[in-house]
């Protein structure tokens, strides 16, 4: 059974949040959305919850899946839902850096290769302000 790796589209104020990866050594430095593995007993939406507290310290509200399971390292998909802020500021407690990007930003940076399809997807979700 794929293990599975959930992750948020924080979309505010018509602008996407991105995290830059710290580790480990091949990715450091890529872009990702933010998210992590899902525990034993977890649902995906209580993972997406939890480790947008734990990485960004900020309370999320999830909305709606985007795409179906998307292709990580053998044995692991990601999910990602949409989110939205419902309380704190994002900060980078286990990432390089964070960015807040437009519609037409989105591709300024380095997305890690499993995570730029779902740019593209998340792109059309995005109004242009």
């Amino acid at each position: 059974m794929e293990k599975i790796v959930v992750a948020a589209a924080i979309i505010d104020g018509g602008r996407l949040l991105a995290a830059q990866r710290a580790g480990p050594p091949e990715m450091a430095g890529g872009w990702e959305f933010p998210g992590g593995k899902v525990d034993a007993g977890e649902s995906d939406q209580e993972a997406l919850v939890r480790e947008c507290q734990e990485e960004l310290g900020v309370g999320i509200m999830v909305g709606d899946r985007v795409g179906g399971d998307w292709p990580l390292s053998p044995g692991y998909v990601m999910r990602v839902w949409l989110a939205s802020l419902i309380s704190g500021v994002p900060h980078p407690h286990e990432h390089l850096a964070l960015r807040w990007l437009g519609r037409d930003e989105l591709f300024d940076i380095a997305w890690l290769p499993a995570d730029l399809p779902v740019a593209k997807a998340v792109r059309d979700l995005i109004s242009e302000g």
